[in-house]
């Protein structure tokens, strides 16, 4: 094989059909001959494989029968092998590469398509980034699904980052155009080292706002839920708005809150998430500006070790309409977060803070990694991560949790 002046490493590169044994083989060849590894790499998409192997490259091994037994080895395995000669600047600029930004981009939905990482990829091209790898997070899908489903990719991604502003706002505006979600995150240790999981409850861990239920018991359904809407779009203040919807309710009989806990559906994916949570250690909380009767269901159901919430006050068997106890808004859930985690021992960077409305907003913000789930345009545009496409457990492809990885439910 002809080489360049200097040249101190030698790129193996070896593509074909997967089949047991192949690494072990080649590798073989290279241990006989006291080979130096500088860096390898493996995937296996259906049943291809491609193996990459860079080493150093001595004057032993260019006067040796090494890449030669490579080549006839690696024939007789039904593989292609290519060798390309690296010189020792070029080595040297690429370790100094690794210094640079590494960031994991997170593309999931119902399905993915060409289009769909079409416009991904190049939102990462245009801000400068290089695309190092990519992996599917989620199971393999059958061809039958017929587009339904869900399908996840993670992207991990490094390069000298400009403007992380703008590439936001280029993701969020893909989000906006295609039926797709996408996170995007700094690859560092916390990333994969979150420990505490905080929901908003109405609308979050569960489909519906409880105080809406309760009004149309009360007969007053429609007013009420043109408030929580108008409030949780963040255009009235939380703290009157609830104090006005609580006071709509006086008269109702306790018995409504029983039958409003039978019928309230979970969230999509609740149950998975929170179980698959619990199994790895993580330490979960409910923080809602809705009601502790239903919190302590949730509780109990989900396993979730923390609640804080409001006290809906009831005297003589009805609701009074009053609130005699401070009202969880905004402020409140943010304040609750923080006293959650310095409890537990954690940084802020180890928490994760998951919510629909603006009263969420201060707790997504202080969060580590703040998700906007199923949220109000304001919310999404604000939170810096956003799902919509997919149930709770889609939170799990954030945290770089494999289909096969998650507890089964």
């Amino acid at each position: 094989m002809p080489t360049q002046p200097h040249t101190r490493v030698l790129h193996i590169d070896v593509a074909g059909r997967d089949r047991a044994g192949v690494t072990h083989s080649l590798t073989g060849i290279l241990a006989r001959a006291g080979v130096r590894i500088l860096d390898i790499g493996q995937a296996v998409i259906h049943d291809a494989l491609s193996l990459g192997i860079l080493v150093e490259l001595t004057d032993e091994m260019r006067s040796s029968s090494l890449l030669t037994d490579l080549l006839l080895t690696a024939h007789d395995l039904g593989m292609q092998i290519r060798f390309r000669a690296i010189t020792a600047d070029e080595y040297e600029k690429w370790v100094q590469e690794q210094s640079k930004g590494r960031f994991v981009i997170t593309v999931l939905g119902p399905a993915l398509t060409g289009v769909h990482l079409e416009a991904v990829s190049g939102v990462i091209a245009s801000a400068g980034l290089n695309i190092d790898r990519i992996d599917r997070m989620s199971g393999r899908t059958p061809l039958d699904a017929n587009g339904a489903g869900r399908f996840c990719v993670e992207l991990s991604a490094s390069g000298d980052l400009g403007s992380e502003d703008r590439m936001r706002a280029a993701l969020l505006a893909l989000t906006q155009e295609l039926d797709i979600d996408v996170a995007f995150q700094h690859d560092t240790v916390y990333r994969r080292h979150r420990r505490l999981v905080a929901f908003d409850m109405d609308s979050t861990l569960i489909r519906t706002e409880v105080i809406d239920e309760l009004a149309r018991l009360a007969g007053v359904g429609d007013k009420v839920a043109a408030i929580t809407e108008a409030a949780m779009r963040g255009e009235l203040d939380f703290q009157s708005s609830f104090r006005k919807r609580v006071a709509m309710l006086k008269g109702l009989p306790a018995s409504a809150l029983e039958r409003v806990v039978e019928t309230v559906p979970l969230m999509d994916g609740a149950e998975r998430l929170t179980t698959t949570l619990r199994k790895l250690g993580y330490k979960t909380a409910i923080i809602s500006g809705g009601f502790t009767f239903m919190g302590r269901v949730l509780q109990q159901r989900l396993g979730i070790d923390y609640l804080h919430a409001n006290e809906l006050d009831i005297a003589d068997g009805v609701v009074t309409g009053e609130v005699r106890t401070e009202i969880v808004d905004g402020a409140r859930k943010a304040h609750y977060l923080s006293e959650i985690a310095r409890a537990e021992g954690l940084s802020m960077e180890q928490v994760i803070a998951v919510g629909d409305g603006a009263n969420d907003l201060p707790m997504l913000r202080l969060a580590g990694l703040g998700i906007a789930f199923r949220a109000k345009p304001l919310v999404r545009q604000s939170a810096r991560q956003a799902l919509s496409t997919l149930g709770l457990d889609g939170i799990l492809y954030l945290l770089g949790v494999r289909d096969r990885e998650a507890i089964i439910t």
